[in-house]
């Protein structure tokens, strides 16, 4: 089941050979692919048998008809230029689905490209050459493109020249069908570039230089002809680099309820009632865990067999006795397959994996006890030096700041210390757990960002190998940034509960803020900067 777990589209006959993957446009057999015709222009649209009406593909997509209106909009009417439009949402939200039922209504010419089957930037390049030039891989050309492109340079010089020999012969059709009076040519001169699953250009090595050519195409090629869709799972402000361009019109899928899934689900169903039955007892659990079709059709696949097991004829209508008997029949099964079947898998590579898997053999081998010392969330570096300084100003007091923070980190003004004696050391472990029942102390806005500045200047005051060695902050200097985006990483803690904002205090009149992470999840965050958290912190 695709992305609505609709069937799949008819696939044009431009697309059988000449990417070097399969489009999901294209649905040719074997058999035929040695004596298909040379491709023609119109080969660049779906033909006009395939095409649908309006009403029948918005009851194609549930849940998706406000997408599809604004999409059709921002299309417009024929041969009207377009901004880019960039189409974003979850996965399995019907994004690609969506934009592919509307070209087969509108019957415009438009070339596919997905970044799954397409995965480096040769492969990428080559696709869109070879379906601009209307160039079919097979085995009379030995399987080859149409050009070889590896150079993002080369790969515009082409693809402008491609363009406009398309675009002058869709003219050249159009011009054709008008002067024989009769119905041809209907797509117009526009044609569309649709750039699929985007965000997996981030991975590849040359992403930098890439995906910055891709959103700027529409100012390289100046072409009003030529319309740019972008699909992806990830939202645009994850893409902003500093280079300028035309940004995309954002359009957003959000996720299906469970009375668009359920429509989804039903579709093309042999007995509605006994399946209408069978999700009334597994959706809504489900709904709790995925909300992808994908993922819910493949699950549900296997239980609506277990389901109907206790049945011999599937076209029964069950009654509410026989309901809750194939409820009880399927009930012990539910829980593992929700277990099984969305566990959530390490997103570490092969050999991060590999490499993390040999130390903890070693590890065992020589009986050391395995800890994880990683942090298993992301965030900037910013955000890690503000929360390590929210979490020493929580626990030490404010009289040591000075002592503490100076010019050198604190570090060389250091007194020797006495060799503690047993009095001291119960003094200290006195002061240690009287610290732990007061909890984490508050402290204002002026106090963390004092801290931030000591520290964070003490980082960029290294030298550069060291620094970058020692995570420093990534390039980023904070000390001569702004201060809003210091307070937006400040904000972005509270809301995710790692800083809590209290109320202001009566002598001040500022708020106070307060660590909320354990002294484990500090020294994490620290280790993983290779920040001497333990250096700083006062014991009593």
């Amino acid at each position: 089941m695709g992305e609505e777990g609709n069937p799949q589209t008819p696939r044009r006959a431009t697309r059988s050979s000449l990417c070097s993957t399969p489009n999901p446009k294209i649905s040719t057999d074997k058999s035929k692919s040695c004596n298909q015709q040379p491709l023609t222009i119109h080969d660049l649209a779906y033909r006009d048998e395939s095409s649908i009406s309006l009403d029948d593909l918005i009851s194609s997509l549930p849940g998706r008809r406000s997408q599809i209106i604004e999409l059709l909009r921002l299309l417009g009417p024929l041969d009207s230029p377009v901004l880019p439009f960039f189409v974003y949402g979850g996965a399995s939200t019907g994004k690609t689905s969506t934009i592919l039922q509307i070209f087969k209504h509108l019957k415009r010419p438009f070339v596919y490209c997905s970044c799954i089957t397409c995965y480096s930037p040769r492969i990428l390049f080559e696709s869109v050459l070879n379906q601009l030039s209307l160039h079919r891989r097979n085995e009379s050309n030995g399987y080859s493109s149409a050009s070889r492109c590896e150079k993002p340079s080369d790969f515009v010089n082409l693809l402008q020249g491609a363009l406009r020999s398309v675009v002058d012969s869709l003219k050249g059709s159009m011009a054709k069908s008008s002067s024989k009076k009769s119905v041809g040519w209907a797509g117009g001169k526009m044609v569309y570039l649709v750039f699929d699953n985007l965000e997996l250009a981030r991975g590849w090595d040359k992403s930098s230089n890439i995906l910055p050519l891709l959103f700027k195409l529409y100012d390289i090629l100046k072409m009003p002809e030529v319309g740019l869709i972008f699909l992806s799972n990830a939202s645009p402000d994850t893409y902003d680099s500093d280079t300028g361009y035309v940004e995309p019109i954002p359009v957003y899928f959000p996720d299906y309820t469970e009375d668009e899934l359920r429509q989804i689900l039903m579709k093309d169903q042999g007995s509605p009632k006994l399946y209408s039955s069978f999700l009334d007892v597994v959706l809504r659990p489900f709904c709790r865990v995925t909300r992808r079709v994908d993922e819910l059709s493949t699950a549900f696949s296997s239980l609506y067999q277990i389901y109907c097991e206790p049945l011999d004829d599937l076209g029964t209508v069950p009654n509410e006795d026989m309901k809750r008997k194939l409820f009880s029949h399927l009930q012990p099964h539910i829980g593992p397959s929700l277990n099984d079947t969305f566990k959530v898998g390490s997103r570490l590579s092969s050999e991060a994996s590999a490499k993390k898997n040999k130390w903890k053999g070693i590890a065992k081998k020589n009986g050391v006890c395995e800890s994880s010392d990683e942090i298993d969330f992301h965030m900037s570096a910013c955000a890690k030096y503000l929360l390590i300084c929210a979490f020493l100003a929580s626990r030490n007091p404010a009289t040591l700041d000075a002592s503490l923070f100076d010019s050198t980190g604190g570090s060389s003004n250091r007194k020797r210390k006495r060799k503690s004696s047993e009095k001291s050391m119960e003094k200290k472990e006195t002061a240690e757990q009287e610290l732990l029942l007061k909890g984490p102390g508050t402290f204002p806005l002026e106090r963390l960002l004092a801290i931030f500045q000591c520290i964070v200047s003490v980082e960029e005051s290294l030298p550069d190998e060291e620094a970058q060695e020692d995570g420093g902050l990534e390039g980023e200097s904070w000390t001569n940034g702004l201060l809003s985006d210091v307070l937006l990483e400040l904000s972005s803690l509270c809301n995710a509960n790692f800083i809590s904002k209290g109320g202001s205090c009566p002598l001040e009149g500022a708020n106070r803020y307060r660590s909320m992470v354990s002294e484990d999840i500090a020294l994490k965050v620290a280790k993983s900067l290779k920040f001497p958290l333990s250096k700083y912190l006062y014991r009593g």
